[in-house]
């Protein structure tokens, strides 16, 4: 581009701050008085943002967003505001970063002790010096139902916000060089809970709704845009947003609603349809408290020793030998019920130990790893083990992975899948005592619900989406994010506990390549790659089989899934398999572009030269 050009290029992303003289801080002068007509000015000169209060008053791109804080870190600077705690020692900045704090309003108003009163969207947000700057932007979103405090917090900086692999927003900007930004998804109720989506007079919160599952990441990226032309005098060459499990969602919804935002799309273990997967993580507990009579009726000695035996009975299906983890859970029907080596000696089993199970017992795990049905029953595992990409028409949701440890999702399954309950049947005393409403704060009143009852909130949580500001992000048609040249790259643990076994994932993909045309068509903009023994976002969940190894799995690494995505976005270099590694490097296995999967070829099973895809 010629020098003119790139003037041009950089008025023109400066033209809505120009607009008026109320944007001095940007304008040599506005002029004029009444002693007669003025000289023609010369063409005004932008002067780029500078990281200083005076950032507050020049950037207004439009009346709902107000700067909250502006704070210049030089090398060498501890990243601290003044609320930040001592201990653990801050990290040190390696380079000079700008970090913005802002609010998009308008919010919704109420009581300000009410968990659903909210000033609006809160972002936090880093910028790179010109010199450091890559020229991209790398935007982040968070999990669950949003709402960190700390993002709209001036004294403090967030730490440890989703994405689960590739870091947090000034992690991004001070060691990638991107500008990096993260929302609250419109709230900070301050306890962490679904109380926020409630109104205090128990109706629909539409407006934070509709914030947290697709305004905020939007006004996101509007504004990270926009002050990236004013601060650099020039876009970006690249924007790419990046978010697991609920920012895995929030990047669907981008693809969905505004194809035009980024280039690149991360999407990992994705929450397609939360209505019904919130409750669903609640199902392991339902079902021991149902048929149990507790909660956590199984002993973790119970739940080690049977799921330890389904790793053990299908780990060696892709080479003959013991993995440590099951690699395709399609091919898995282990039955617990007719395995004597689980079963009490009373059940007419060979486990005499005190880990051992009763045929009831034995059942609940078929019920679990099925998934919720109408009635609480579950077929043989032999006639439908509950691994269907379509699922079966008794099965509401699909179930735990074989295998994996109940422990995650049996402690998630203590929070947000009971508030969702509760938004489902619009009515708080099913949520647990942290829900905070004026109608009723919560009561767990989830234990008076039947089978029958389950499976209704389910269906009348779908019924909302809509009221829900459309949260379940299932939409198959994403012709106008390829048609404006997007990618979008997911990938989903086979073994994830909390958004189930990648199932969700592997049905929407099935879905958007029946709409454009088969999985060539849909390949040129959107690509899923499974990842077997991965638990939720990162790191393994598999219990330990006795005739197997402790699991080590082969995971995606750091920002190894961004680095391919980002090439597929800037070289046109699609991925067709990703290689991984076990953090210790001694094992690599390939992953494969859905729907192919790994095969055994020959040679060193430890070795990814050793394997194809098919």
């Amino acid at each position: 581009m010629t020098d003119q050009g790139s003037t041009q290029k950089r008025l023109a992303a400066l033209k809505p701050l120009l607009a008026t003289c109320a944007a001095g801080a940007l304008l040599s002068a506005c002029g004029g008085d009444d002693s007669g007509p003025a000289p023609a000015p010369a063409p005004a000169q932008a002067a780029a943002l500078t990281c200083d209060d005076s950032m507050i008053a020049a950037f207004k791109p439009d009346a709902n967003t107000t700067i909250n804080l502006v704070k210049a870190f030089k090398k060498g600077d501890s990243l601290a505001l003044s609320a930040t705690p001592a201990s653990p020692a801050p990290p040190v900045a390696i380079n000079d970063m700008c970090l913005v704090k802002m609010t998009i309003g308008p919010g919704n108003p109420g009581p300000a002790s009410a968990p659903s009163t909210s000033s609006g969207i809160h972002i936090e947000m880093w910028l790179p010096s010109p010199a450091n700057w890559n020229k991209r932007i790398h935007n982040i979103t968070l999990g669950g139902f949003g709402g960190n405090a700390v993002i709209g917090d001036t004294t403090r900086i967030t730490s440890g916000t989703a994405p689960f692999l590739t870091g947090v927003t000034w992690g991004i900007a001070m060691n990638e060089g991107a500008v990096s930004a993260v929302n609250d998804g419109g709230h900070s109720d301050p306890a962490g809970t679904g109380s926020f989506a409630m109104n205090p007079d128990g109706t629909i919160n539409s407006v934070l709704w509709t914030d947290l599952a697709t305004r905020a990441t939007h006004e996101m990226t509007l504004k990270t845009k926009a002050l990236v032309a004013a601060y650099y005098l020039m876009p970006q060459t690249f924007a790419y947003v990046d978010g697991c499990s609920g920012g895995g969602r929030q990047g669907f919804a981008e693809a969905q609603s505004f194809p035009n935002d980024y280039n690149g799309i991360l999407a990992g273990a994705p929450s397609i349809a939360q209505t019904r997967f919130f409750p669903s993580d609640l199902y392991p507990g339902f079902v021991q408290f149902k048929d149990l009579g507790n909660y956590n009726a199984l002993s973790a000695a119970q739940l080690a020793l049977v799921s330890g035996a389904a790793v053990s009975a299908c780990d060696t299906t892709l080479t003959g030998q013991h993995d440590g983890y099951i690699n395709d859970p399609a091919t898995c029907n282990y039955d617990p019920t007719t395995d004597p080596s689980v079963l009490c000696t009373a059940s007419g089993g060979t486990n005499s130990t005190s880990s051992c199970v009763t045929l009831a017992q034995a059942r609940t795990f078929n019920k679990v790893w099925y998934g919720p049905t109408s009635d609480g029953s579950a077929p043989s595992p032999v006639a439908d083990n509950g691994v269907n990409v379509v699922r079966s028409p008794a099965q509401l949701w699909w179930g735990q992975p074989r295998g994996g440890k109940f422990a995650p999702v049996l402690t998630y399954g203590l929070g947000h899948p009971r508030d969702q309950i509760a938004l489902n049947l619009q009515n708080s005393i099913y949520a647990p005592p942290g829900f905070v409403n004026a109608t009723g704060n919560g009561q767990d009143a989830w234990m008076t619900l039947s089978y029958a009852g389950f499976a209704d909130q389910l269906a009348r949580g779908a019924a909302l989406n809509n009221a829900f500001g459309n949260i379940d992000t299932e939409n198959p048609d994403l012709a106008k994010f390829a048609a404006a040249g997007g990618k979008m790259l997911s990938y989903h643990g086979l073994a994830d506990p909390l958004v189930p076994q990648a199932l969700s994932s592997e049905n929407y993909y099935e879905k958007v390549a029946q709409v454009a045309g088969g999985y060539s068509a849909v390949q040129q903009f959107y690509r899923l790659f499974l990842v077997p023994g991965m638990g939720h976002c990162a790191g393994a969940n598999s219990e330990n089989g006795v005739a197997s190894p402790p699991a080590n799995p082969p995971l995606l690494q750091g920002t190894q899934a961004y680095d391919a995505l980002t090439k597929w976005v800037e070289t046109g270099a699609a991925p067709s398999t990703i290689t991984v590694t076990t953090a210790d490097t001694a094992r690599s296995r390939l992953l494969c572009l859905y729907p192919k999967k790994l095969t055994y070829v020959s040679g060193d099973v430890n070795a990814s030269t050793s394997f194809t895809c098919k």
